[in-house]
């Protein structure tokens, strides 16, 4: 009779290099080891043999850079989606596409589990699960953070240490990191206790404001139906685009926020996150929008921005509500076009022009100078409508 089969989220860290050893002592099962590549800076070759070492049957490596920028993060950018004001979802973005592609192995192989490293007090837990349900119910879940006996990274460090698991955290050292072509996080460490200033050997992919260039930069970003296009008028692929705009968010200290943020299980958690491209895209994009679309559907469209960044966060990617807000952020952006100059600083990244055919700015109303096509004569009239429901309370409180 053949081993059941699990299939586990597999990234070479702490967390799953454990957990791999783990299944093996616990499960009489086949473990087939998933890494998915969503550009994450890592020797995959170094990975793949990892997992053969510590007890894989099989292991996958595929590259899911293109599909995670094209198909979930220029959604949520044509939606303004942010989490609480701050978070660009670099985490929650790719979730649901992990996710997704677990669940395409589990059903190649004909795997009856997956298996994935997500603590049970955090919201990747939940992504997870909720996708792998959406997608598969049939399948069957383990997260050996709710289950074992080990109970913080420290132990987890111990019990690699017995079992010559080789990982790169030490106790002094002990960031819990998540990095993808959009961003890379930090949480733990000192970061724990939300008085402490986070030191700036945590960055990774940016430099600390102190240490950017004392000269601005320019770069000019085009946009096509509100999806980045081009840079400096050179068109490009969504994963070279992203890829060279981070470049230039990098070295100019962009997108580094510190932040406590409200966890969906109920708790608040304090981390650091590096979106240098994506910081200067999402600003670039709300500077076009600006430029072309209408009060009303601009108002609208940030409501829904709260509600898209809520389901995004929450892991509730393959839901009804978020495919039909994607439809209603889809039919606004047919006017999204355009390019738009930033001006990057110290860790500013400020709008410095924006231009498109769609425009609705008329430089010919708008003028302070002399003009053929306003008669502010007209103002009055309207002000005595606008303020009429005013103007009546105000005569009932004198009665």
């Amino acid at each position: 009779m053949s081993k059941e089969k699990i299939v586990l989220a597999y990234s070479g860290g702490l967390d799953t290099s454990i957990i791999l050893t783990w299944l093996k002592e616990k499960y009489e099962s086949e473990i087939i080891a998933v890494c998915l590549n969503a550009g994450q800076k890592e020797d995959y070759d170094a990975i793949e043999k990892k997992a053969y070492a510590t007890g894989a049957s099989k292991s996958y490596i595929i590259d899911i850079q293109e599909e995670f920028v094209a198909d979930f993060i220029w959604p949520t950018l044509k939606a303004g989606a942010i989490y609480e004001n701050d978070y660009l979802l670099g985490t929650s973005m790719a979730r649901p596409l992990m996710a997704q592609k677990l669940v395409e192995i589990a059903e190649k192989e004909g795997a009856t589990y997956i298996a994935h490293g997500c603590t049970g007090k955090g919201n990747d837990q939940v992504r997870f699960e909720t996708t792998i349900k959406a997608l598969n119910p049939s399948l069957k879940i383990i997260a050996p953070w709710r289950t074992w006996d080990l109970s913080s990274r420290e132990e987890l460090i111990e019990y690699a240490k017995a079992h010559n698991i080789p990982i790169a955290q030490t106790a002094e050292k002990i960031y819990s990191r998540d990095e993808n072509i959009w961003h890379i996080s930090h949480e733990g460490g000192n970061l724990e206790n939300p008085w402490n200033e986070h030191l700036d050997d945590i960055h990774v992919l940016s430099v600390p404001v102190e240490q950017a260039p004392d000269q601005a930069e320019y770069l000019e970003i085009g946009f096509e139906k509100g999806v980045p296009v081009s840079v400096n008028g050179t068109a490009m692929g969504p994963v070279e685009l992203l890829n060279l705009v981070n470049e230039y968010g990098s070295r100019h200290g962009v997108g580094t926020i510190d932040i406590v943020e409200n966890r969906l299980v109920g708790m608040k958690s304090r981390g650091v996150y590096e979106t240098p491209g994506g910081t200067i895209l999402y600003k670039a994009h709300s500077t076009l929008e600006k430029l072309v679309l209408d009060r009303d559907t601009l108002n609208y469209k940030n409501m829904v921005a709260l509600k898209f960044a809520q389901l995004v966060y929450d892991g509730l990617w393959y839901t009804p509500l978020r495919e039909a807000l994607s439809a209603f952020v889809d039919v606004t952006q047919e006017v999204v076009t355009g390019t738009v100059r930033m001006k990057l600083y110290k860790g500013n990244c400020i709008p410095a022009g924006s231009k498109s055919d769609y425009s609705l700015y008329s430089e010919e109303f708008a003028t302070f100078s002399k003009d053929e096509v306003y008669n502010q004569a007209d103002a009055e009239g309207f002000i005595n409508l606008f303020s009429l429901p005013l103007k009546i309370r105000a005569l009932n409180k004198k009665k």
